[in-house]
């Protein structure tokens, strides 16, 4: 199997993507009224700057999700029937006139069901802060203090009815998931997903990247989409989600407005094969002692995985089957191609 992979250097309010040509995208905007951002939608609205001045949080919070507006007004344009959206996104807590919340996650729910899209159930993650004096307001007094943001949303949204399939599709059979990952996964609250600061070597970059780790674009890759699929990431960043779909076997658009970004993705492409292999191996593994713990408690899985000597729990997993990305070819211009392999054809029966 080989997969596909384009990164594109341009404003996401235009984007260089077909009409109705991806399946799948998982991205994290940049969140209004969280102060490292206001350059940005300065620099794309110019009166964003002069809300901010005059102390007018409530103009600035509506300007700045104007202009993620027209990114939505794309994501509409591009997904195809049946695809589905999964936005990351942050409230702000702010002082201006007073110390307020900013609710961003209302706000992006409102832009997509304007534009008919179904939102569906949406997961809450568990984000802690860094830092040690993280209490906001006055501490130990009462009535003053204020709960501190931990967490952030992941939104998801569906463009028209559920997505139609062949019968008997064998991408998507072999795209299942086992049925302990459906029932972690597929909770409304992740406390074992955790933010990360991107390691880049160049700190202003640091600086200008936010917290994405590898596990959320890969489990919602495998949760929303089928091997082949297109994801598409209008806020690229520093490439987590095309990260992710090349080990995921899944092809991807990334496009990103900070050119500086993309000359170090090449560093990150170079850990593809070996992540790849671990992330089979630790599912593998993980099902291994599932399948121990219910053989142990007198309830052994019922069915026998095709392509693993594993019993799995439902019918829907038998044809389960992992990939490997053997090889990374960058074509250049910001394009990939990456060759997959079966993992069985490349682990150890240790592994397996």
């Amino acid at each position: 199997m080989e997969t596909t992979h384009r990164v594109a250097v341009g404003d996401a309010r235009d984007l260089p993507v077909a009409d109705e040509s991806v399946e799948l995208v998982v991205t994290s905007p940049p969140y209004p009224m969280i102060d490292l951002w206001d350059d940005l939608f300065a620099d794309l609205d110019p009166a964003i700057a002069d809300h901010l001045a005059a102390g007018d949080g409530d103009a600035a919070f509506e300007a700045m999700h104007a202009v993620l507006d027209s990114v939505w007004d794309e994501l509409e344009r591009v997904l195809a029937p049946g695809g589905v959206a999964c936005v990351n996104v942050g409230d702000a807590t702010r002082t201006l006139e007073s110390f307020r919340v900013y609710p961003n996650h209302v706000r992006v729910t409102e832009a997509f069901t304007d534009r008919g899209f179904d939102p569906l159930p949406d997961v809450v993650w568990h984000k802690p802060a860094n830092s040690a004096a993280k209490f906001m307001g006055s501490g130990m007094l009462p009535p003053n203090a204020y709960v501190t943001l931990e967490h952030e949303h992941v939104l998801v949204f569906r463009k028209g009815g559920r997505r139609e399939f062949e019968p008997g599709a064998d991408r998507r059979y072999e795209s299942a998931f086992f049925w302990e990952e459906r029932n972690r996964w597929f909770t409304d609250v992740w406390t074992d997903v955790r933010g990360r600061f991107q390691d880049l070597a160049d700190d202003d970059l640091r600086d200008r990247s936010a917290a994405f780790p590898f596990e959320l674009p890969y489990r919602l890759l495998t949760m929303y989409s089928v091997y082949g699929d297109t994801v598409l990431d209008p806020f690229w960043g520093t490439g987590t989600t095309t990260l992710a779909a090349m080990v995921a076997g899944r092809d991807s658009v990334g496009v990103e407005l900070d050119g500086e970004f993309a000359g170090h993705f090449a560093d990150r492409v170079e850990e593809v094969p070996a992540l790849s292999r671990e992330v089979a191996r630790e599912r593998l593994a993980d099902h291994r002692a599932f399948v121990a713990e219910r053989e142990a408690a007198g309830d052994p899985p019922a069915y026998e995985a095709t392509h693993y000597d594993t019993p799995v729990v439902t019918k829907q997993e038998r044809d389960l089957r992992l990939y490997v990305a053997e090889r990374v070819e960058d074509d250049g211009d910001g394009r990939y191609r990456v060759d997959h392999v079966p993992a069985e054809s490349v682990l150890s029966m240790d592994d397996l």
